[in-house]
């Protein structure tokens, strides 16, 4: 398959598509709680103890691999105080606060459409 010419759109169904690598980098629950937590707090910052406690039933080993990831890519600007220990704090970048858009209308489909397809899948709500 030749590349798409500049300024195309991508082949989501190409594994080397853009497009599907960035979804396999934001999509997951732990990323959009992640960016969540901080366009709430934008524009200040959140340190890690307080992002994990706002994200239930994330561990501290994925919660670090989100926020490097993140990070990473350069949604989220990572600072850290050199004290003992030391103090790091998380806030969006300006790339990080335009991804909060469409995941704001991501959580908005599912919220509305989660009690039609649980029960389509025949999952009873608690």
């Amino acid at each position: 398959m030749t590349p798409s010419p500049k300024g195309a759109r991508g082949d989501l169904f190409d594994p080397a598509c853009p497009t599907r690598r960035l979804l396999d980098r934001i999509g997951t629950k732990w990323t959009s709680m992640a960016v969540k937590v901080l366009a709430d707090a934008d524009p200040d910052e959140v340190r890690f103890a307080e992002l994990q406690r706002r994200m239930p039933g994330v561990s501290q080993k994925m919660l670090s691999v989100t926020l490097q990831s993140l990070t990473r890519d350069g949604l989220v600007a990572r600072r850290v105080e050199p004290t003992v220990p030391p103090k790091v704090h998380y806030r969006l970048t300006d790339l990080g606060r335009s991804l909060e858009v469409p995941l704001a209308a991501l959580r908005s489909w599912a919220e509305e459409n989660m009690p039609v397809i649980d029960r389509a899948a025949g999952v009873a709500r608690e």
